[in-house]
């Protein structure tokens, strides 16, 4: 199984950004996360992309089809305004999970909608980093139960 990982703009600031919301671990903490994780729930591969910018991320998600099995997004603040993520994400079809450091749900009213979680079978939400294990984990019990 191949798993693409997607983050977002400001998730290469971790550790730095807002920690008292983010924590103070790094963005090289999160990748090694991640890693560890695709491993231990069978991916035989996993991509870690991160972008500033949306047309990155959507050209990433169109890159996906036919190479990876889920992909494992977190938007960050793409998440309450980027219907072209959405679009991207609906395009490929591929089973997908968002995940969210903070408790989104439990934070500002304008971060209540979330336009790319439209296409995302599961959403995991104020694990901190350890919500992208939890990810991985659901995507791949998904994909396993699928086959």
């Amino acid at each position: 199984m191949k798993v693409l990982i997607i983050n977002g703009p400001n998730l290469n600031m971790l550790g730095i950004r807002e920690p008292d919301i983010y924590g103070k671990e790094t963005y090289a903490t999160l990748e090694t996360i991640c890693r560890d994780a695709a491993k231990e729930f069978g991916f035989d591969t996993a991509e870690i992309f991160q972008s500033n910018h949306e047309g990155a991320i959507v050209d990433k998600i169109q890159e996906a089809y036919g190479t990876f099995d889920g992909i494992v997004i977190n938007p960050a603040a793409y998440t309450h305004t980027s219907v072209a993520i959405l679009d991207a994400l609906k395009a490929v079809a591929l089973p997908a999970v968002e995940v969210h450091i903070s408790a989104v749900e439990e934070r500002e009213d304008f971060r209540q909608v979330s336009y790319p979680g439209m296409a995302c079978f599961a959403t995991i939400t104020g694990e901190g980093l350890d919500g992208y294990r939890h990810a991985l984990q659901v995507l791949s019990e998904h994909l396993l139960a699928e086959r």
